[in-house]
C-alpha cells in the first residue's frame, strides 16, 4: 500500500524503542502518526522534534477509552491506514520460584497489556480503518509485534511467552475475519533487540546475547524492525503471517 499524504499511522508504545523507530521511519515515508504511549514516556518530545502531523496521545493499551482517544486523532490528522502495536512488557517470573507460585496477577498484567492490548488496538483500528476507501487495495494494514518468546520461551518467561503466543496464534484468523474488508494483518516476532528493556543490562550480558545470534552476531537494531514495517506496508502479498526478526536465532532454554 502507497503511502499518500493523507495517511496517518498509529503506533503504540511509539516513544522508546522499535516504536519510536517505527514512528520515524514512517513520518519519513510520508505518513502522519499518532505516538500512543504512557504519560510518563518521552512522546512528547519525541512529538516536538518530528513536528508537522505527529501527535502524542498519553494511553495505556488496556483502556479502550484512551485507546480511542488515540484513533480519534488520527481521524483529524488524516486517514487512519497503519497501525502498529509495540507496546509491551517482559516481567519475568518463575511458575514456581523462591517466594512460592507465579502470583496470578502478574501473569494477568503480562496478558491484559501484550494480548489484550494488542487485539484492542487492533479492533479499533479495524473499525476506523473499513470506513475507509480502498488504496491499491487495502483499506488499511495492521502489523503486531510478537517475540521469538512465542516459539522459544526461556525459564523465567512463562507469563511472556504466553502473551506474546496469543499474538501469534490470534495473527491468521485476524486476517482472514477482515480480509473481506481489505484490511490485512501481519506479526513480526523479533528476537533479542537494542531496546530500553535491553539497555539496562551490563554491556558484557549483552555482549553475550549479541553473540549467540548466528547471523548477523549482535542485538538486532530497532531500525531493522521499523524497516520490515515499512515493506509490509508496502507489499499487498504480505498477510497472515508471522516473521521472525532474529538473525536465525533460537533461544536456549535460560
Amino acid at each position: 500500500m502507497q503511502i499518500t499524504p493523507d495517511t496517518v499511522a498509529l503506533v503504540t508504545g511509539g516513544a522508546s524503542g522499535l516504536g519510536e523507530a517505527t514512528v520515524r521511519r514512517l513520518h519519513a515515508a510520508g505518513a502522519g502518526v499518532v505516538i500512543l504511549d504512557l504519560p510518563t514516556s518521552r512522546g512528547v518530545r519525541l512529538a516536538e522534534e518530528l513536528g508537522a502531523r505527529v501527535r502524542f496521545v498519553p494511553a495505556d493499551v488496556r483502556e479502550e477509552s484512551q485507546v480511542t482517544a488515540g484513533i480519534d486523532a488520527a481521524r483529524e490528522l488524516g486517514t487512519l491506514r497503519i497501525a502498529v502495536t509495540c507496546a509491551g512488557v517482559a516481567t519475568p517470573g518463575r511458575i514456581i520460584g523462591r517466594s512460592g507460585p507465579l502470583p496470578l496477577e502478574t501473569f494477568r498484567t503480562v496478558v491484559e497489556i501484550n494480548l489484550v492490548g494488542t487485539l484492542s488496538v487492533l479492533r479499533l483500528a479495524a473499525q476506523e480503518m473499513h470506513h475507509h476507501e480502498p488504496v491499491d487495495g487495502d483499506r488499511g494494514v495492521v502489523v503486531m509485534t510478537a517475540s521469538i518468546a512465542a516459539y522459544d520461551g526461556q525459564v523465567g518467561q512463562a507469563a511472556y511467552a504466553a502473551s506474546k503466543g496469543g499474538v501469534v496464534a490470534l495473527t491468521l484468523p485476524a486476517a482472514r475475519e477482515l480480509a473481506d474488508k481489505q484490511i490485512r494483518v501481519m506479526t513480526i516476532a523479533p528476537g533479542t533487540m537494542e531496546t530500553p528493556m535491553m539497555a539496562g543490562l551490563p554491556q558484557e550480558t549483552r555482549d553475550v546475547l549479541g553473540a549467540s545470534v548466528p547471523h548477523p552476531s549482535r542485538l538486532g537494531r530497532p531500525q531493522e524492525y521499523a524497516a520490515l514495517v515499512a515493506h509490509i506496508v508496502d507489499n499487498p502479498l504480505l498477510n497472515g503471517e508471522v516473521i521472525r526478526l532474529d538473525g536465525a536465532l533460537r533461544m536456549p532454554p535460560r
